[in-house]
């Protein structure tokens, strides 16, 4: 055996230099800045000529990765630090939206730049959102009339499609609420977006961000009221965002109410309770019959767990509808409330396919309830009923209608012949 020592192996291969381009780059905003700042400086309040400088520019400058540096200068002209102040050390510009005139046609002609932009450069979508919001969180560092202008900004983006609703989130920030900022910048936000579209393109938008019934929020707590709410937009000239903002609580109240019910019905309380917890938000809310008897109904019909046999269903609706018959009657005493309840019926046995065959016998038992009157499904037979399954219903109705037409005219004759 040799005493010589074992060499260890060892890895052997040819070392590659990282090249230039393939290191990751510092980042550093300094020189993007630079060369913004220098076009707008160039193009000044030209708006058309900045749009095009901006287009070319993408080519050449790195947007993806400064596209907070580049909307900052857009908007603020420079650089902003946390807070919303500009930062010192950095070149800045005057021509900006901060800087321009605070008119809506002027701020019309800065959201086509930002939607050209945008619309050249999909990527920057995202960017552009995020930075919406950092600037409304930022409102209390801008001036009022630097505030305003971002205000008809956003209104009008919104109007157009170019930002999410979602942004509207960071007015909820307590400190905005508390101070008042919040809701004078929705004032200004919501005219320009009005003026832009209508009340429909807000209430749409708002809905499918699920902040449709949040507007109050712009309030501290002990100003969250409807009432406030109204005078403070109607008095800034906004009242149909106020009637808007009144029909959302109304709708969000009665979803509350429905809810409500429907867990006392499951729990089985009786219906004293139910008739005082009712009459109780009627009061306070100052809610007709005609629009409470809709609620009932359908709590009434989603308090139990329906048969999918058709030829099952129509019985256990009749044995349903015969317990809550008295809850029902306390709500229909008066005509127009009788007709509304008719059309629910109707809508809901047209929704539920398996009720279809169950209408006439659900109307007849809450006629011998005394839940409906006689001229009240006369008056849904004749010129009160929906379009909804129309021709299936009234053919079903049409024996009862006419036996209790008949037996009108009877009563009528016996009392000529008493006379």
């Amino acid at each position: 055996m040799s005493n010589q020592k074992q060499q260890k192996p060892t890895l052997t291969g040819q070392r590659f230099k990282t090249r230039k381009r393939d290191e990751k780059e510092r980042f550093d905003p300094t020189h993007f800045q630079e060369s913004i700042v220098k076009g707008l400086n160039q193009t000044g309040s030209d708006l058309e000529a900045v749009a095009k400088f901006l287009d070319a520019s993408g080519a050449k400058l790195d947007y993806r990765r400064y596209a907070e540096t580049l909307f900052d200068i857009l908007v603020a002209g420079g650089m902003l630090a946390p807070g919303g102040t500009l930062s010192d050390d950095m070149t800045r510009t005057e021509f900006c939206l901060f800087t321009a005139q605070e008119d809506l046609v002027t701020m019309q002609a800065y959201a086509q730049v930002f939607n050209k932009l945008i619309r050249r450069y999909k990527y920057l979508e995202k960017g552009f959102e995020e930075e919406i919001k950092k600037l409304l969180l930022f409102l209390k560092g801008f001036t009022e009339s630097e505030r305003n202008k971002l205000a008809m900004l956003t209104g009008i983006l919104l109007a157009k499609g170019n930002i999410s609703a979602s942004i509207l989130n960071s007015l909820y920030n307590e400190n905005l609420v508390k101070e008042g900022v919040s809701a004078a910048f929705a004032v200004k936000l919501f005219k320009a977006w009005i003026n832009e579209k209508d009340i429909n393109s807000v209430a749409t938008s708002l809905r499918k961000v699920g902040m449709d019934n949040r507007l109050l929020e712009l309030f501290p707590a002990n100003k969250r009221s409807c009432e406030h709410f109204s005078k403070y937009f109607t008095d800034a000239g906004l009242k149909e965002l106020s009637d808007y903002a009144r029909n959302q609580q109304c709708i969000g109240a009665r979803k509350e109410l429905q809810k409500e019910l429907e867990e006392q019905m499951s729990r089985g309380d009786s219906f004293k309770d139910i008739i005082v917890n009712v009459r109780e938000e009627m009061k306070k809310t100052n809610m007709p019959e005609q629009t409470m008897i809709g609620i009932v109904w359908t709590s009434v019909m989603n308090s139990v767990e329906w048969n999918k046999k058709e030829e099952l269903v129509t019985e256990q609706a009749i044995k349903h509808l015969k317990q809550y018959s008295p809850l029902l009657n306390e709500f229909t005493s008066q005509g127009q409330s009788q007709i509304t309840l008719m059309l629910k019926i109707q809508e809901y046995c047209y929704d539920n396919i398996h009720f279809m065959n169950s209408f006439p016998k659900m109307v007849v038992l809450l006629y011998k309830a005394d839940v409906l009157s006689e001229e009240a499904i006369l008056k849904w037979y004749n010129d009160a009923h929906l379009a909804k399954g129309k021709s299936v219903f009234l053919e079903q109705m049409k024996k009862f209608v006419e036996w209790l037409k008949n037996a009108e005219e009877e009563s009528e004759s016996e009392e000529e012949e008493a006379d």
